[in-house]
């Protein structure tokens, strides 16, 4: 018998409808996922392009690796989000400012329609770019992200200011999806992020810290000639009239990361969180001893617990697997009737994908990460009533990810059975799991 024969519920991402998410397994249909979502929402599709997915619809999500579209898909969990910055599809608009620059419409964009636009520089000496300032910020993290392709011109930028300074300016090369260039002024900080997406179009985000003046934040989208700019206000440069670089969808959000894309027209627009739970039974888990198992990578190191519940429902009998507010770390937390325990391992980093379980029986818990048994327990309290299957905790510390596989199994699996399901099958899937670079 194939191990996978003697799971209890397995989900790989692949089928769905409205409100729901099948596992593979069991076939009766009891381990399927409730799924709600209130909005509509964007993935990738097998195509590498970006499309829209209908309001409570899972959204399959396949992942770009080294600018390669992976052939299978995760499920993506996202909380809710608002992009503030409008018309992201129509920078003509006369709300997008325009200096030393003018913008043509009609190019090819991430989602394989003509919504992208071309930035054109002039042949003034100044900055070049389409800008526009975004009200209604709050908080000290907000994430500002563009997508850009090269032109004529291999370098471009994300540029902030509030009403009175200079913030931020991350510079990328689009030949080479590089990062050239960062700067902050005192008081701010950034973490920048550059994303291969299919024909040579690149996700250019700026997760920025600190306090804009009257909640104001100008975004700037420049060309550059270099990849080595001068630090604004004085990256500027004397253009020649037809050089330029595309763009399409620009997101300004309140966040420590960047999330998945969200279109607007003439006003704010927000996506709604994603949730699935609800899956299993009494008779789909066994309160005895099992195993839990997960591959996944987490969105980001945001200092947020995020978990998978095993539970009875409520708050006292659960088994958790959890990202947790510490970088890159995983927690298992057994809670019965009269405490808690934990097993830990720190990856290299949360938001590679890793395969991680847990066994538990009673004198015999066992955490494995990447085809290695990385902690134990003898611990002889187990939780009891286990029924359902959660990618929260029942109290809203949601798995935000991308989830490739999520199994339960009725016994506690040999030694050799657990490496076997926490290895990676080729030199190829390690590669792309913990996104190396193959040269």
């Amino acid at each position: 018998m194939s191990i996978y024969e003697k799971a209890g519920i397995a989900l790989v991402p692949s089928g769905y409808k409205a409100s729901k998410l099948y596992s593979t397994l069991p076939k009766n249909g009891v381990g399927d996922f409730d799924f709600t979502r209130a909005t509509t929402a964007t993935r990738v599709n097998s195509d590498g392009l970006i499309e829209s997915v209908a309001s409570n619809e899972p959204r399959l999500d396949y992942p770009i690796v080294n600018g390669v579209v992976q052939a299978t898909p995760s499920l993506l969990l996202e909380p809710a989000r608002t992009n503030l910055a409008l018309y992201s599809e129509d920078l003509s608009q006369g709300s997008w400012s325009k200096t030393g620059s003018s913008i043509v419409s009609g190019f090819v964009s991430p989602k394989g329609d003509l919504s992208a636009f071309k930035i054109v520089e002039t042949t003034s000496t100044s900055r070049h770019s389409v800008w526009r300032q975004i009200t209604g910020m709050s908080g000290t993290s907000n994430v500002v992200s563009v997508f850009f392709k090269q032109g004529e011109q291999r370098y471009a930028s994300i540029v902030t200011s509030d009403t009175t300074r200079w913030n931020t300016m991350v510079v990328v090369d689009l030949q080479n999806g590089l990062i050239t260039k960062e700067f902050n002024v005192s008081g701010f900080s950034s973490v920048n992020k550059i994303e291969a997406f299919a024909d040579g179009w690149y996700r250019l985000s700026a997760s920025i810290s600190g306090t804009y003046i009257d909640s104001a934040l100008y975004a700037r989208f420049c060309i550059q000639n270099s990849g080595t700019p001068s630090d604004p206000p004085s990256n500027t440069y004397t253009g020649d009239g037809t050089s330029g670089i595309y763009i399409w969808g620009p997101q300004v959000e309140a966040g420590s990361y960047p999330t998945s894309y969200i279109p607007t027209s003439g006003s704010a627009v927000t996506r709604n969180a994603d949730v699935a739970n609800g899956a299993g039974d009494a008779s789909t888990f066994n309160d005895s001893e099992g195993v839990l198992m997960v591959e996944a990578r987490a969105l980001a190191n945001d200092g947020t617990y995020k978990n998978i519940c095993l539970s009875d429902g409520g708050l006292i009998n659960r088994i958790l697997i959890q990202y947790t507010p510490t970088a890159n770390q995983i927690n298992v937390v057994i809670i019965y009737s009269g405490g808690q325990y934990l097993l830990s391992h720190t990856v290299s980093d949360v938001k590679n994908f890793s395969k991680f379980l847990i066994k538990y029986k009673v004198n015999d818990l066992a955490l494995w990460v990447n085809g290695f048994e990385v902690d134990t327990s003898t611990n002889s309290n187990l939780p009891i009533g286990l029924n359902t299957l959660s990618f929260d905790n029942t109290i809203g510390d949601v798995f935000y990810s991308n989830t490739k596989q999520l199994m339960t199994f009725k016994e506690a699996l040999t030694d050799a059975e657990l490496e076997n399901l926490t290895s990676w099958d080729s030199f190829i899937e390690l590669a792309q799991g913990q996104q190396y670079i193959i040269y």
